[in-house]
């Protein structure tokens, strides 16, 4: 409820104000922003498995070879998508679907290196491209390890 200070004037509570904030938020249509996140992150896991059948038909790759180009190919696609300012579009349509691929990462370090690139290569491009990657790249470099002392430990038993 609203109190009454010493003035007279009518002071909001946190409560109070809380619901009445919530009466102008954007109502979230859940079922369809997990349908576009569906689809969209299915086309592009659907446009992966076309660039590693490409390299496995025409460059005589295997199955398990064909991986790193793929990848590759998905990053580069991407990073070309965010300078052209597409990407960012497929984002804001899609939100996790192009998020959780390694496009969505890609595209964030793309749009960090391309926001900063007035303050230099070194300061401006490199140490903020790395902001987010750098916690990336430490997890999965922590995750590696120790998965390689569970592996190790399991293969001594």
């Amino acid at each position: 409820m609203a109190t009454k200070t010493k003035s007279g004037n009518m002071q909001m509570t946190k409560q109070l104000y809380q619901q009445h904030a919530a009466k102008f938020e954007p109502k979230r249509n859940v079922l369809l922003n997990s349908i576009r996140a569906f689809w969209v992150g299915g086309t592009i896991c659907f446009l992966g498995q076309i660039i590693q059948n490409f390299y496995i038909t025409f460059f005589d790759f295997t199955e398990k070879t064909a991986g790193n180009p793929t990848v590759a190919t998905l990053i580069f696609i991407s990073v070309l998508l965010t300078g052209l300012g597409i990407y960012d579009n497929i984002g804001q349509y899609a939100g996790a679907g192009s998020a959780v691929p390694v496009t969505g990462f890609a595209n964030s370090i793309a749009s960090a290196a391309i926001e900063h690139r007035s303050e230099g290569f070194v300061l401006g491009v490199g140490g903020n491209m790395f902001k987010l990657a750098g916690s990336v790249i430490v997890f999965g470099v922590v995750a590696a390890f120790i998965a390689g002392i569970v592996k190790t430990l399991f293969n001594l038993i």
